[in-house]
């Protein structure tokens, strides 16, 4: 395991998760979920099969001093900067080019920093499976096992089955579906056939490098002039130059979809993406009713009331309603329907429509 490493992409925003979840303060450096910010855990769960050494974080620079402060056991140069937000494919790229530039022999598991993962376990042990698939030629991706038609994570489709490697079935991966409309996850489900998306992908840098040769070849060839400069004191300047002319695209858009080789193993680790207050509410510890609550321990008077989520520091008081989100910040209340915590990222375009940037 001594050239596999660990790229943890940190520069998202969870806009769904406002208003907790800021700019200054994204999902990832918030303790949603434990004490810890989720960035720190994502961290923890990696060790004994990563050393500090072979863990990578690509973020951006208003997020890196928050980033190192909560793993501080992370080398200094393993914080690689996107100069400004480019989406997942360029930053994934960015950070495979400084890694195989480093180690040629790298192999990369593509990971993430605002996921809940309970069975850290079994998590390590599905990651070392993926990577000797990755050795045998194949880009692995994580699938979860679905459990309900879910209409907000994109699925993979399995083919034959590959191999059996340290007990997980590794199955070909014949297609990817972005987010499907209720009717079409239904069908998903029922045929046994998928799993959901997981965001993490393990293949070997050079691999990953043929990927982006073959299916982005201008954003290879800037990646390409980078290379010389890695570790030199022109490495900032032509960083900048790059990227202002790199194409903004998701990683998936951008290489998985159509990218050669492809693998799935599906497994079970006890994941939750922890993309909504719904989601957020699906790991919480709930009451005898359905209830969970979270923030400073401030006391909750929760009268007739079921479902709901309550995340404040405030004394809050609930009566007889069911299946509600109550989400206080010092600046700002958001109240709405457990059914409905998809459309938060609405509040955040409207937000930004009227320019009110103080909240965001």
């Amino acid at each position: 395991m001594e050239h596999f490493y660990a790229l943890i992409m940190a520069g998202g925003g969870g806009t769904r998760l406002w208003p907790m979840s800021r700019q200054d303060t994204p999902k990832q450096l918030l303790p949603l979920v434990e004490d810890a910010s989720m960035f720190a855990i994502s961290v923890e769960r990696l060790a004994p099969l990563f050393t500090p050494e072979q863990i990578y974080v690509v973020t951006g620079r208003k997020y890196l001093k928050q980033l190192r402060d909560h793993a501080p056991q992370i080398p200094e140069r393993n914080f690689i900067i996107e100069p400004y937000g480019k989406e997942s494919g360029p930053a994934a790229g960015l950070g495979v080019t400084v890694i195989q530039k480093r180690d040629p022999d790298a192999t990369i598991a593509i990971l993430t920093a605002d996921h809940h993962i309970t069975k850290k376990d079994k998590f390590r042990d599905v990651l070392a499976a993926a990577c000797e698939l990755a050795q045998n030629g194949y880009i692995a991706t994580l699938g979860i096992s679905p459990s309900y038609p879910a209409t907000e994570f994109g699925y993979i489709r399995q083919g034959q089955l590959i191999s059996n490697i340290k007990g997980f079935e590794c199955f070909e991966a014949l297609a990817f579906t972005e987010k499907p409309n209720a009717v079409t996850a239904t069908s998903f489900l029922a045929s046994g056939e998928y799993t959901w998306n997981s965001g993490m992908f393990i293949w070997k840098a050079e691999q990953a490098m043929n990927e982006f040769k073959r299916q982005q070849p201008k954003m290879y060839e800037q990646f390409m002039a980078l290379v010389p400069t890695v570790d030199t004191h022109e490495y900032d300047h032509k960083l900048e130059e790059v990227w202002e002319n790199i194409e903004k695209i998701s990683l998936d858009y951008a290489v998985m979809e159509a990218a050669e080789k492809m693998a799935v193993i599906p497994a079970d680790f006890g994941w939750n993406d922890v993309g909504s207050w719904a989601a957020m509410y699906d790991v919480l510890k709930l009451d005898r009713a359905g209830n969970g609550v979270k923030g400073s321990q401030a006391e909750r008077v929760l009268l007739d009331t079921k479902n709901t989520l309550v995340y404040s520091d405030k004394l809050v008081v609930t009566i007889g309603v069911e299946n509600i989100i109550v989400i206080e910040t010092p600046d700002s209340l958001l109240i709405c329907h457990k059914d409905r915590t998809q459309d938060v990222k609405e509040v955040v375009n409207h937000l930004l429509r009227t320019k009110n940037y103080k909240f965001l």
